[in-house]
């Protein structure tokens, strides 16, 4: 296995774990459960963490794309970009759901605000996720590049 298939296998694990969390979490609310809280704080914390590795395996595949002759840096730089962001991201909620969960754990009464800051952030990780993964995606799929439906219509004399 080489860099780049550890970097596709690893990286989902930190853009899927935040939509698990999320969903929990506001089903924690919804059901008033701490447990259930507190369980999907620690999935963001997992989340934050599993970053790690992909942001790793990252760089080693970038490495291993460069060497293709089809693949435009440009591209893989946007990605780069992308991941790091998401990657400081990820970690300040992982921060941010590490203290929500001490405070869950320890019953104090600001648990729930940490909880919503948790949530509302989560929205900003998510988008800093989708940002990663699709610039991500653009580097070996023209298809899903913005404009491509139009170059490809102009190309063949369709439009």
């Amino acid at each position: 296995m080489n860099p780049t298939h550890v970097h596709l296998l690893v990286n989902h694990f930190s853009l899927l774990i935040p939509v698990i969390g999320l969903a929990i979490l506001i089903s924690g609310f919804i059901f008033k459960s701490e447990v259930v809280k507190q369980t999907a704080l620690a999935l963001f914390i997992a989340g934050a963490i599993l970053t790690l590795p992909a942001k790793i395996s990252g760089e080693n595949a970038e490495d291993e794309v460069e060497k293709i002759p089809e693949i435009e840096h440009t591209f893989v730089e946007e990605h780069e970009d992308a991941a790091k962001r998401f990657a400081i991201f990820s970690y300040i909620l992982g921060a941010i759901s590490l203290i929500g969960f001490w405070a869950s754990k320890k019953q104090k009464t600001f648990a729930n605000i940490i909880a919503l800051i948790v949530i509302l952030f989560s929205f900003v990780v998510l988008y800093m996720g989708w940002v990663a993964g699709n610039t991500g995606g653009e580097i070996r799929h023209p298809e899903i590049r913005s404009g491509s439906v139009q170059l490809f219509l102009n190309e063949n004399n369709l439009s």
